[in-house]
């Protein structure tokens, strides 16, 4: 089979945006963290479940106590994202130390770690990256007595 120029052309492009995205996927593919489960019932394979890990760091732009997200801003996007948690999600400050979802303020820099559940993103993991003690507030009260 006799090819043109212009076959040799489009087929020598192909292959280098294949090589092209092959380089991309790689370089994603690092930068996550992929855990596969897999069930099995009398040997036989019943169902597999494919969790990837993602991380991000930013500020918490808004938190509402009693509701299932919290939004951050990102560092490298200044629109807001809406990420889900549940109620086992963690937060933790820079030494390790559980913290209460009670103690989140807004413009808090935080780190996080999520996986795509479907169309929502949810929050596995927060870390605070200053200690809360840098974020609580302190209120004295002077009480004056007449004698």
């Amino acid at each position: 089979m006799k090819q043109t120029r212009l076959m040799k052309i489009l087929v020598r492009a192909g292959l280098a945006l294949a090589g092209a995205a092959c380089a991309v996927a790689a370089a994603t593919a690092l930068a996550q963290e992929t855990t596969t489960t897999t069930t099995t019932a009398g040997g036989a394979v019943s169902a597999t479940t494919s969790t990837t890990s993602l991380s991000g760091t930013g500020v918490v732009t808004a938190y509402t106590p009693g509701s299932d997200y919290i939004t951050f801003r990102s560092e490298a996007d200044t629109a807001p994202v809406r990420y889900y948690y549940t109620k086992t999600t963690p937060i933790v400050d820079v030494e390790g130390k559980t913290v209460e979802w009670s103690a989140l303020r807004p413009d808090m820099p935080v780190s996080y770690t999520y996986v795509r559940q479907g169309d929502r993103m949810v929050v596995t993991k927060v870390t605070l990256q200053k200690p809360i003690t840098v974020y609580e507030k302190t209120t004295t009260t002077t009480t004056t007595t007449q004698p």
